[in-house]
């Protein structure tokens, strides 16, 4: 009796580790939730010094910040770093070029963070490089993890103190999920403290649903909001509710071999930082990269389904740009740019977005759009090779920020010969 004890006992507490191992694994793993409202305490929002009541987040103004890009083995001594620097309009700063109020050709862009051309320097951003080709100052205005909605918020917004008589938004394809979403947790899980405003379309008119935030102390009791919350993000029904791990969690954490490795490579790199040096034979870094654009194919597949269903409230907010520009008298410019985490599927499939470029051309005869992709075909057809090899990966180095300069300068002098 007391062996059989024992044992059962013995399954019992193995059963428990397993579910802890598993639930542990799983809070690390990109692809899965574990908890709708994860605890936001103070030490936390202290952190958070872009916060902007009217959208979101946004760069502020003559701030500077230094970013490891992770460009390096553990216990080396040196260290990967580039530097983010902002000016008085909270525009990151052009180098190469001062405002100059006189200039003959004046250019602004807005967008993401491919727009904001985060994981290089000040000095090695697009906008920098086509300051040096047009020879005028280029603002960047972009916003990490903006939509198009957000990047025509901040348009409107900040325009009328910095008027340029050329307007370049740019953003991925990922834009298609971002302009449904007011809580990014939803759809990016541990976002925690992204919650921005949005727009509907009702009865062919936008209107835009404000944030929920008023204060950053307001994010520290977000759960009282949930039902606001879920009704205005689309995600929570058709991205959040499927990925939600539940018990128990040892099932969800074997059910993909993804699952598994990812959680090996996390524990090899976390290995590393203890041991302070490398572990020969394997580079952890560089396979839990590859692991997590592995889980991330389906949110791509989710990506190119909502160019399907949402493509009107994607091709509204198109039409308010073009209406804008008209209204103040610049050039428009819509400028798709292409994630890494979308980049092997396309090649292979064809873009997300399907024959949206072709439909804003013959929509639109004052708008100019550049699908980049198109522009960026490296001749060994490695398309990795056109991003940052390591650090938070996906966005887009130097060398290949000098192409897109190129691409923007040639719009610019193309317009001034038209006009």
């Amino acid at each position: 009796m007391l062996p059989l004890v024992a044992t059962a006992l013995a399954l019992v507490v193995g059963v428990v580790v397993l579910e802890i191992v598993s639930y542990r694994a799983l809070e690390r793993i990109p692809s899965v939730a574990t908890e709708e409202f994860p605890e936001i305490d103070r030490e936390l929002l202290g952190k958070f010094s872009s916060f902007d009541a009217e959208l979101g987040w946004c760069p502020q103004p003559n701030r500077e910040k230094q970013k490891d890009t992770g460009d390096h083995l553990p216990g080396e001594e040196l260290r990967s770093v580039v530097t983010y620097s902002t000016d008085e309009y909270g525009s990151r700063v052009c180098p190469a070029r001062d405002r100059d109020p006189d200039a003959d050709v004046t250019v602004s862009t807005y967008g993401d963070s491919y727009c904001f051309c985060r994981e290089v320097d000040n000095d090695e951003t697009f906008q920098n490089y086509l300051a040096g080709e047009l020879d005028t100052h280029v603002a960047n205005y972009g916003g990490g993890n903006y939509g198009l909605d957000q990047a025509l918020m901040r348009l409107e917004r900040q325009y009328p103190d910095d008027p340029t008589d050329h307007v370049f938004v740019v953003v991925t394809a990922s834009s298609i999920a971002r302009i449904l979403s007011v809580w990014k947790h939803y759809q990016e899980f541990g976002n925690i403290l992204a919650v921005k405003p949005r727009y509907v379309l009702e009865d062919g008119d936008l209107r835009r649903v404000e944030s929920p935030v008023d204060e950053k102390e307001d994010l520290l009791d977000l759960e009282s909001k949930a039902d606001f919350l879920r009704e205005y993000d689309f995600h929570y029904d058709h991205w959040f509710e499927p990925h939600f791990a539940s018990r128990p969690y040892t099932t969800d954490f074997l059910e993909k071999n993804e699952h598994v490795r990812y959680a090996a490579y996390t524990a090899g790199k976390e290995l590393e930082r203890r041991l302070e040096r490398s572990i020969p034979g394997i580079d952890f870094d560089l396979a839990q990269t590859q692991s997590a654009l592995r889980l991330e194919q389906p949110r791509v597949r989710y990506h190119e389904r909502l160019f399907d269903t949402h493509e009107y409230l994607f091709d509204a907010l198109i039409e308010r740009f073009v209406d804008y520009a008209d209204e103040h008298d610049f050039e428009p410019t819509f400028v798709m740019v292409q994630q890494l985490r979308y980049a092997t599927y396309e090649s292979e499939h064809g873009p997300i977005y399907g024959d949206l470029m072709d439909r804003l051309d013959e929509r639109y005869d004052d708008l100019t759009t550049i699908d980049m992709a198109t522009h960026l075909t490296p001749e060994d057809g490695d398309v990795e090779s056109l991003y940052v090899e390591r650090g938070e990966g996906g966005h887009y180095s130097p060398e290949t920020n000098a192409e897109i300069a190129q691409v923007l300068a040639g719009v610019v002098e193309e317009r001034a010969i038209v006009e």
